[in-house]
Protein backbone atom coordinates (compact mmCIF):
# COMPACT_ATOMS: atom_id res chain seq x y z
CA UNK A 1 0.00 0.00 0.00
CA UNK A 2 3.12 2.10 0.24
CA UNK A 3 2.39 2.94 -3.74
CA UNK A 4 -0.54 4.08 -3.37
CA UNK A 5 0.10 6.36 -0.50
CA UNK A 6 2.70 8.15 -2.05
CA UNK A 7 0.70 8.78 -5.29
CA UNK A 8 -2.10 10.30 -3.11
CA UNK A 9 0.71 12.72 -1.45
CA UNK A 10 2.15 13.42 -4.43
CA UNK A 11 -1.13 15.81 -5.70
CA UNK A 12 -0.78 17.68 -2.50
CA UNK A 13 -4.27 17.17 -1.44
CA UNK A 14 -6.20 15.69 1.22
CA UNK A 15 -7.42 11.98 -1.28
CA UNK A 16 -10.48 11.71 1.07
CA UNK A 17 -11.08 15.42 1.35
CA UNK A 18 -15.20 17.08 0.47
CA UNK A 19 -13.29 19.36 -1.84
CA UNK A 20 -11.19 17.39 -3.77
CA UNK A 21 -14.60 15.07 -4.15
CA UNK A 22 -16.74 18.08 -5.74
CA UNK A 23 -13.57 18.92 -8.41
CA UNK A 24 -13.83 15.42 -9.42
CA UNK A 25 -17.66 15.10 -9.47
CA UNK A 26 -17.67 18.17 -11.60
CA UNK A 27 -14.80 16.74 -14.15
CA UNK A 28 -16.54 13.85 -13.88
CA UNK A 29 -19.83 15.34 -14.81
CA UNK A 30 -19.04 17.95 -17.47
CA UNK A 31 -16.68 14.54 -19.04
CA UNK A 32 -20.22 12.83 -19.78
CA UNK A 33 -22.65 15.86 -20.33
CA UNK A 34 -20.42 16.73 -23.51
CA UNK A 35 -20.61 13.23 -24.73
CA UNK A 36 -24.80 12.65 -24.11
CA UNK A 37 -25.43 15.52 -25.30
CA UNK A 38 -25.26 14.70 -28.96
CA UNK A 39 -24.74 11.35 -28.92
CA UNK A 40 -28.32 9.78 -27.78
CA UNK A 41 -30.32 11.40 -30.23
CA UNK A 42 -27.65 11.79 -33.40
CA UNK A 43 -29.90 9.39 -35.69
CA UNK A 44 -32.84 10.90 -34.96
CA UNK A 45 -31.22 14.12 -36.16
CA UNK A 46 -29.15 12.45 -39.30
CA UNK A 47 -32.84 10.85 -40.62
CA UNK A 48 -34.17 14.15 -39.84
CA UNK A 49 -31.66 16.42 -42.37
CA UNK A 50 -31.67 13.55 -44.94
CA UNK A 51 -28.52 11.52 -44.09
CA UNK A 52 -29.69 8.59 -42.85
CA UNK A 53 -28.18 6.52 -44.84
CA UNK A 54 -24.76 7.89 -43.37
CA UNK A 55 -26.03 6.85 -39.49
CA UNK A 56 -23.77 3.35 -39.38
CA UNK A 57 -20.77 5.23 -40.57
CA UNK A 58 -21.07 7.73 -38.07
CA UNK A 59 -21.54 5.43 -35.15
CA UNK A 60 -18.77 3.46 -36.22
CA UNK A 61 -16.28 6.44 -35.86
CA UNK A 62 -16.66 5.85 -32.01
CA UNK A 63 -14.53 2.17 -31.97
CA UNK A 64 -12.17 3.14 -34.45
CA UNK A 65 -11.56 6.89 -32.23
CA UNK A 66 -11.21 4.96 -29.14
CA UNK A 67 -8.70 2.70 -30.96
CA UNK A 68 -6.66 5.45 -32.51
CA UNK A 69 -7.30 7.91 -29.94
CA UNK A 70 -6.59 6.25 -27.10
CA UNK A 71 -3.28 4.38 -28.43
CA UNK A 72 -1.63 8.06 -29.80
CA UNK A 73 -2.70 11.01 -27.16
CA UNK A 74 -3.86 8.48 -24.23
CA UNK A 75 -1.06 6.23 -24.00
CA UNK A 76 2.04 7.70 -26.29
CA UNK A 77 1.32 11.53 -25.28
CA UNK A 78 0.63 10.97 -21.57
CA UNK A 79 4.77 10.25 -21.71
CA UNK A 80 5.20 13.82 -22.54
CA UNK A 81 2.47 15.63 -21.25
CA UNK A 82 0.69 16.07 -17.91
CA UNK A 83 -2.69 14.71 -17.79
CA UNK A 84 -4.47 17.41 -16.70
CA UNK A 85 -2.57 20.00 -19.51
CA UNK A 86 -4.01 16.71 -21.93
CA UNK A 87 -7.31 17.65 -21.27
CA UNK A 88 -6.75 20.94 -21.72
CA UNK A 89 -5.89 20.80 -24.72
CA UNK A 90 -8.18 17.87 -26.26
CA UNK A 91 -11.73 19.89 -24.75
CA UNK A 92 -10.41 22.90 -26.21
CA UNK A 93 -9.63 21.44 -30.07
CA UNK A 94 -12.91 19.43 -29.28
CA UNK A 95 -14.74 22.14 -28.55
CA UNK A 96 -14.01 23.88 -31.60
CA UNK A 97 -14.93 21.12 -33.98
CA UNK A 98 -18.35 20.57 -32.34
CA UNK A 99 -19.28 24.32 -32.64
CA UNK A 100 -18.70 23.63 -36.64
CA UNK A 101 -19.98 20.48 -36.88
CA UNK A 102 -23.95 21.51 -37.62
CA UNK A 103 -22.81 23.74 -40.65
CA UNK A 104 -21.54 19.93 -42.13
CA UNK A 105 -24.78 18.15 -41.31
CA UNK A 106 -26.34 18.72 -44.57
CA UNK A 107 -26.82 16.48 -47.19
CA UNK A 108 -24.34 17.96 -49.51
CA UNK A 109 -21.58 18.05 -46.63
CA UNK A 110 -22.66 14.36 -45.14
CA UNK A 111 -19.45 12.94 -45.66
CA UNK A 112 -17.28 15.52 -44.64
CA UNK A 113 -19.48 15.75 -41.30
CA UNK A 114 -18.80 11.88 -40.71
CA UNK A 115 -14.86 12.46 -41.25
CA UNK A 116 -15.08 15.57 -38.79
CA UNK A 117 -16.91 13.51 -36.30
CA UNK A 118 -14.38 10.39 -36.21
CA UNK A 119 -12.14 13.46 -35.82
CA UNK A 120 -13.50 15.04 -32.82
CA UNK A 121 -13.91 11.16 -31.32
CA UNK A 122 -9.99 10.45 -32.13
CA UNK A 123 -9.57 13.52 -29.33
CA UNK A 124 -12.28 12.95 -27.12
CA UNK A 125 -12.47 9.52 -26.26
CA UNK A 126 -8.68 9.14 -24.85
CA UNK A 127 -9.97 11.99 -22.19
CA UNK A 128 -12.53 9.24 -20.76
CA UNK A 129 -9.06 7.23 -19.63
CA UNK A 130 -7.52 10.45 -18.78
CA UNK A 131 -10.39 11.70 -16.12
CA UNK A 132 -10.06 8.13 -14.68
CA UNK A 133 -6.55 8.68 -14.62
CA UNK A 134 -6.96 11.74 -12.91
CA UNK A 135 -9.61 10.86 -10.28
CA UNK A 136 -8.16 7.61 -9.20
CA UNK A 137 -4.36 8.71 -9.03
CA UNK A 138 -5.97 12.71 -6.73
CA UNK A 139 -7.54 9.57 -4.34
CA UNK A 140 -4.39 7.54 -3.80
CA UNK A 141 -4.96 4.35 -1.75
CA UNK A 142 -8.70 5.75 -1.28
CA UNK A 143 -9.98 4.10 -4.65
CA UNK A 144 -13.27 3.23 -3.06
CA UNK A 145 -14.32 6.67 -3.76
CA UNK A 146 -14.12 6.59 -7.12
CA UNK A 147 -17.35 4.92 -7.92
CA UNK A 148 -19.04 7.75 -6.06
CA UNK A 149 -17.46 10.33 -8.23
CA UNK A 150 -18.14 8.67 -11.29
CA UNK A 151 -21.45 8.63 -10.56
CA UNK A 152 -21.13 11.85 -11.47
CA UNK A 153 -20.69 10.94 -15.13
CA UNK A 154 -24.16 9.41 -15.36
CA UNK A 155 -25.81 12.00 -14.22
CA UNK A 156 -23.97 14.64 -16.39
CA UNK A 157 -25.30 12.08 -19.59
CA UNK A 158 -28.56 12.08 -17.80
CA UNK A 159 -28.77 16.22 -17.30
CA UNK A 160 -27.49 16.63 -21.39
CA UNK A 161 -30.41 14.19 -22.36
CA UNK A 162 -33.27 16.36 -20.39
CA UNK A 163 -31.72 19.81 -21.05
CA UNK A 164 -31.60 18.82 -25.07
CA UNK A 165 -34.98 17.69 -24.86
CA UNK A 166 -36.63 20.84 -22.74
CA UNK A 167 -35.09 22.95 -25.29
CA UNK A 168 -36.49 21.24 -28.32
CA UNK A 169 -33.24 20.29 -29.94
CA UNK A 170 -33.59 16.50 -29.93
CA UNK A 171 -34.06 16.45 -34.25
CA UNK A 172 -31.85 19.51 -34.23
CA UNK A 173 -28.20 19.58 -35.53
CA UNK A 174 -27.41 22.46 -32.45
CA UNK A 175 -26.55 19.10 -30.00
CA UNK A 176 -23.13 19.87 -31.50
CA UNK A 177 -23.35 23.67 -29.93
CA UNK A 178 -24.88 22.51 -26.73
CA UNK A 179 -22.04 19.77 -26.31
CA UNK A 180 -18.87 22.40 -27.40
CA UNK A 181 -19.86 25.03 -24.55
CA UNK A 182 -19.44 22.37 -21.92
CA UNK A 183 -16.34 20.88 -23.65
CA UNK A 184 -14.72 24.53 -24.12
CA UNK A 185 -16.12 25.00 -20.05
CA UNK A 186 -14.37 21.32 -19.32
CA UNK A 187 -11.23 22.64 -21.27
CA UNK A 188 -10.28 25.48 -19.47
CA UNK A 189 -12.09 23.80 -16.20
CA UNK A 190 -8.98 21.43 -16.40
CA UNK A 191 -6.76 24.02 -15.82
CA UNK A 192 -7.78 24.05 -11.68
CA UNK A 193 -7.36 20.26 -11.64
CA UNK A 194 -5.33 18.40 -9.43
CA UNK A 195 -1.87 17.83 -10.63
CA UNK A 196 -1.25 14.18 -11.22
CA UNK A 197 2.38 13.52 -12.73
CA UNK A 198 2.43 12.27 -16.22
CA UNK A 199 3.69 8.51 -16.67
CA UNK A 200 7.79 9.29 -16.33
CA UNK A 201 9.32 8.32 -19.39
CA UNK A 202 11.75 5.12 -19.34
CA UNK A 203 15.01 4.55 -20.20
CA UNK A 204 13.79 3.34 -23.21
CA UNK A 205 14.15 3.57 -27.26
CA UNK A 206 11.85 5.88 -29.00
CA UNK A 207 9.74 2.82 -30.56
CA UNK A 208 9.47 1.34 -27.13
CA UNK A 209 7.51 4.50 -26.05
CA UNK A 210 5.54 5.84 -28.88
CA UNK A 211 4.19 1.81 -29.03
CA UNK A 212 3.95 1.86 -24.87
CA UNK A 213 5.78 -1.33 -24.07
CA UNK A 214 5.67 -0.94 -20.69
CA UNK A 215 2.01 -0.47 -20.43
CA UNK A 216 1.67 -3.44 -23.05
CA UNK A 217 3.94 -5.15 -20.51
CA UNK A 218 1.28 -5.45 -17.72
CA UNK A 219 -0.55 -8.05 -20.04
CA UNK A 220 2.26 -10.32 -19.01
CA UNK A 221 0.70 -10.66 -15.49
CA UNK A 222 -1.31 -13.23 -15.80
CA UNK A 223 -4.55 -12.27 -13.99
CA UNK A 224 -4.52 -8.78 -15.72
CA UNK A 225 -4.19 -10.55 -18.90
CA UNK A 226 -7.44 -12.40 -18.38
CA UNK A 227 -9.15 -9.06 -17.12
CA UNK A 228 -8.22 -7.51 -20.31
CA UNK A 229 -9.47 -10.31 -22.31
CA UNK A 230 -12.62 -11.17 -20.85
CA UNK A 231 -13.80 -6.95 -21.05
CA UNK A 232 -13.36 -7.06 -24.46
CA UNK A 233 -15.01 -9.99 -24.92
CA UNK A 234 -17.98 -8.42 -22.67
CA UNK A 235 -17.97 -4.93 -24.48
CA UNK A 236 -19.39 -7.08 -27.48
CA UNK A 237 -22.86 -7.69 -26.46
CA UNK A 238 -22.66 -4.15 -24.91
CA UNK A 239 -22.35 -2.61 -28.35
CA UNK A 240 -25.31 -4.56 -28.87
CA UNK A 241 -27.26 -3.44 -26.44
CA UNK A 242 -26.65 0.62 -27.62
CA UNK A 243 -27.46 -0.30 -30.82
CA UNK A 244 -30.90 -2.57 -31.02
CA UNK A 245 -32.69 -2.18 -27.18
CA UNK A 246 -34.30 0.80 -28.59
CA UNK A 247 -35.62 -0.93 -31.40
CA UNK A 248 -36.33 -3.95 -29.60
CA UNK A 249 -38.36 -2.01 -26.62
CA UNK A 250 -40.27 -0.16 -29.51
CA UNK A 251 -41.12 -3.82 -31.21
CA UNK A 252 -42.44 -5.18 -27.85
CA UNK A 253 -45.11 -2.13 -28.50
CA UNK A 254 -43.97 -0.29 -25.49
CA UNK A 255 -45.16 3.41 -26.66
CA UNK A 256 -42.36 5.50 -24.70
CA UNK A 257 -38.99 3.82 -26.18
CA UNK A 258 -36.68 6.96 -24.53
CA UNK A 259 -38.24 6.96 -20.85
CA UNK A 260 -37.88 3.12 -20.75
CA UNK A 261 -34.73 3.08 -21.52
CA UNK A 262 -33.87 5.85 -19.37
CA UNK A 263 -34.42 3.09 -16.17
CA UNK A 264 -31.25 1.35 -16.92
CA UNK A 265 -29.76 5.36 -16.64
CA UNK A 266 -31.27 5.63 -13.61
CA UNK A 267 -30.29 1.91 -12.44
CA UNK A 268 -26.53 2.88 -13.72
CA UNK A 269 -26.48 6.09 -11.23
CA UNK A 270 -28.04 4.43 -8.25
CA UNK A 271 -25.74 1.52 -8.18
CA UNK A 272 -22.65 3.86 -9.20
CA UNK A 273 -23.30 5.42 -5.76
CA UNK A 274 -23.19 2.16 -3.62
CA UNK A 275 -19.89 1.16 -5.65
CA UNK A 276 -17.81 2.53 -2.84
CA UNK A 277 -19.38 0.13 -0.20
CA UNK A 278 -19.83 -2.73 -1.79
CA UNK A 279 -15.98 -2.53 -3.30
CA UNK A 280 -14.76 -2.40 0.26
CA UNK A 281 -17.12 -5.36 1.62
CA UNK A 282 -16.73 -7.84 -1.68
CA UNK A 283 -13.23 -6.81 -3.20
CA UNK A 284 -12.53 -6.81 -7.00
CA UNK A 285 -13.50 -10.18 -8.56
CA UNK A 286 -17.19 -10.99 -7.29
CA UNK A 287 -18.05 -7.10 -8.80
CA UNK A 288 -16.87 -7.71 -11.90
CA UNK A 289 -17.94 -11.73 -12.26
CA UNK A 290 -21.61 -10.52 -10.86
CA UNK A 291 -21.65 -7.49 -14.01
CA UNK A 292 -20.39 -10.51 -16.23
CA UNK A 293 -23.47 -12.79 -15.19
CA UNK A 294 -25.79 -9.77 -14.97
CA UNK A 295 -25.29 -9.06 -19.35
CA UNK A 296 -26.00 -12.85 -19.39
CA UNK A 297 -28.79 -13.07 -17.50
CA UNK A 298 -30.04 -9.23 -19.29
CA UNK A 299 -30.38 -10.88 -22.67
CA UNK A 300 -32.36 -13.47 -21.50
CA UNK A 301 -34.50 -11.30 -20.11
CA UNK A 302 -34.63 -9.51 -23.81
CA UNK A 303 -35.24 -13.54 -25.25
CA UNK A 304 -38.27 -13.97 -23.28
CA UNK A 305 -39.51 -10.49 -22.98
CA UNK A 306 -42.65 -9.55 -25.39
CA UNK A 307 -45.41 -7.56 -25.62
CA UNK A 308 -47.84 -9.19 -23.51
CA UNK A 309 -47.49 -11.66 -19.98
CA UNK A 310 -43.43 -11.56 -20.38
CA UNK A 311 -43.00 -7.57 -20.88
CA UNK A 312 -41.79 -7.20 -17.09
CA UNK A 313 -38.91 -9.45 -18.50
CA UNK A 314 -38.38 -6.11 -21.01
CA UNK A 315 -38.22 -3.73 -17.95
CA UNK A 316 -36.12 -5.95 -15.62
CA UNK A 317 -33.57 -6.19 -18.63
CA UNK A 318 -33.28 -2.50 -18.77
CA UNK A 319 -32.92 -1.87 -15.26
CA UNK A 320 -29.77 -4.57 -14.99
CA UNK A 321 -27.98 -1.81 -16.47
CA UNK A 322 -26.18 -0.51 -13.67
CA UNK A 323 -25.32 -3.56 -12.82
CA UNK A 324 -23.98 -4.81 -16.26
CA UNK A 325 -21.86 -1.39 -16.36
CA UNK A 326 -21.30 -0.70 -12.82
CA UNK A 327 -20.16 -3.46 -11.65
CA UNK A 328 -17.79 -4.55 -14.40
CA UNK A 329 -16.55 -1.26 -16.16
CA UNK A 330 -16.17 0.71 -13.13
CA UNK A 331 -14.85 -2.10 -11.00
CA UNK A 332 -12.54 -2.62 -14.04
CA UNK A 333 -11.28 1.08 -13.89
CA UNK A 334 -10.03 0.78 -10.17
CA UNK A 335 -8.43 -2.53 -10.96
CA UNK A 336 -6.32 -1.24 -13.84
CA UNK A 337 -5.35 1.66 -11.75
CA UNK A 338 -4.46 -0.41 -8.83
CA UNK A 339 -2.26 -3.07 -11.18
CA UNK A 340 -0.51 0.03 -13.23
CA UNK A 341 0.12 1.86 -9.97
CA UNK A 342 3.71 -0.20 -9.53
CA UNK A 343 4.68 0.42 -12.41
CA UNK A 344 4.06 4.02 -12.80
CA UNK A 345 1.98 4.01 -16.61
CA UNK A 346 -1.81 4.88 -14.80
CA UNK A 347 -2.70 7.04 -17.73
CA UNK A 348 -0.90 4.68 -20.30
CA UNK A 349 -3.16 1.28 -18.72
CA UNK A 350 -6.41 3.42 -18.58
CA UNK A 351 -5.76 4.37 -21.78
CA UNK A 352 -5.03 0.77 -22.87
CA UNK A 353 -8.41 -0.50 -20.93
CA UNK A 354 -10.62 2.57 -23.32
CA UNK A 355 -8.40 0.76 -26.63
CA UNK A 356 -9.72 -2.53 -25.77
CA UNK A 357 -13.28 -2.32 -24.23
CA UNK A 358 -14.42 0.78 -26.21
CA UNK A 359 -12.35 0.28 -29.13
CA UNK A 360 -11.74 -3.39 -30.19
CA UNK A 361 -14.67 -4.71 -28.22
CA UNK A 362 -17.56 -2.15 -29.33
CA UNK A 363 -16.17 -2.10 -32.90
CA UNK A 364 -16.78 -5.84 -32.71
CA UNK A 365 -19.89 -5.96 -31.27
CA UNK A 366 -20.80 -3.09 -33.87
CA UNK A 367 -20.22 -5.65 -36.32
CA UNK A 368 -21.25 -8.75 -34.93
CA UNK A 369 -24.58 -7.30 -33.91
CA UNK A 370 -25.03 -5.78 -37.51
CA UNK A 371 -24.68 -9.51 -38.94
CA UNK A 372 -26.64 -10.82 -36.82
CA UNK A 373 -29.62 -8.20 -37.36
CA UNK A 374 -29.62 -8.96 -41.25
CA UNK A 375 -30.77 -12.10 -40.35
CA UNK A 376 -33.46 -10.57 -39.70
CA UNK A 377 -36.57 -9.67 -42.14
CA UNK A 378 -37.17 -6.15 -43.10
CA UNK A 379 -39.99 -5.73 -40.27
CA UNK A 380 -38.69 -7.73 -37.60
CA UNK A 381 -41.31 -9.08 -35.03
CA UNK A 382 -40.68 -9.95 -31.23
CA UNK A 383 -40.28 -13.43 -32.21
CA UNK A 384 -37.44 -12.41 -34.46
CA UNK A 385 -35.97 -10.28 -31.89
CA UNK A 386 -36.28 -13.14 -28.85
CA UNK A 387 -34.10 -15.45 -30.93
CA UNK A 388 -31.28 -12.64 -31.42
CA UNK A 389 -30.96 -11.90 -28.09
CA UNK A 390 -29.89 -15.47 -26.90
CA UNK A 391 -26.70 -15.52 -29.20
CA UNK A 392 -25.30 -12.43 -26.34
CA UNK A 393 -27.02 -14.51 -23.71
CA UNK A 394 -24.70 -17.31 -24.21
CA UNK A 395 -21.90 -15.47 -25.06
CA UNK A 396 -21.75 -13.68 -22.01
CA UNK A 397 -22.64 -16.65 -19.95
CA UNK A 398 -19.59 -18.23 -21.19
CA UNK A 399 -17.04 -15.41 -20.72
CA UNK A 400 -18.48 -15.31 -17.30
CA UNK A 401 -17.50 -18.95 -16.73
CA UNK A 402 -13.72 -17.97 -18.15
CA UNK A 403 -13.17 -15.51 -15.39
CA UNK A 404 -14.70 -17.31 -13.04
CA UNK A 405 -12.05 -20.27 -13.67
CA UNK A 406 -9.20 -18.52 -14.31
CA UNK A 407 -8.90 -14.65 -12.99
CA UNK A 408 -7.34 -14.76 -9.64
CA UNK A 409 -6.55 -11.18 -7.88
CA UNK A 410 -3.52 -10.57 -7.03
CA UNK A 411 -3.29 -6.87 -7.09
CA UNK A 412 -2.24 -7.15 -3.42
CA UNK A 413 0.52 -9.29 -3.33
CA UNK A 414 1.45 -7.44 -6.19
CA UNK A 415 1.32 -3.88 -4.62
CA UNK A 416 3.27 -5.28 -1.50
CA UNK A 417 6.11 -6.31 -3.54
Amino acid sequence: MAVAYDASHATGVNPAGGMLTGRLSALMFMQFFVWGAWNVTLGLVMQTVGIGNLIGNAFSVGPIASIVGSFLLGMAAARYVSPRMLMVILHLVGGAILFALPSFVTPAAGGTFVWLLLGYMILYMPTVGLANTIALKSFGDRTDNFPFVRAFGTLGWITAGLIVGWAGLSASPQIFRVAAVVSVALGFYSFTLPHVASDAPRDESVIRQVFCVEAFGLLRQRSFLIFMTCATLISIPLAMYYAYASPYVGATGIANVGGTLAIGQMSELVFMFSMPWLYRRFGVKPLLLVGMIAWALRYALFAIGDGGSSLWAVYLGVALHGVCYDFFFVAGAIYTGTVATPKGVNAQAQGMLTLFTYGVGMLLGSQIGAMLYAQLPAAPTIADWQQMWWYPAIAAAVIALLFQFTFRDDTGREVAA
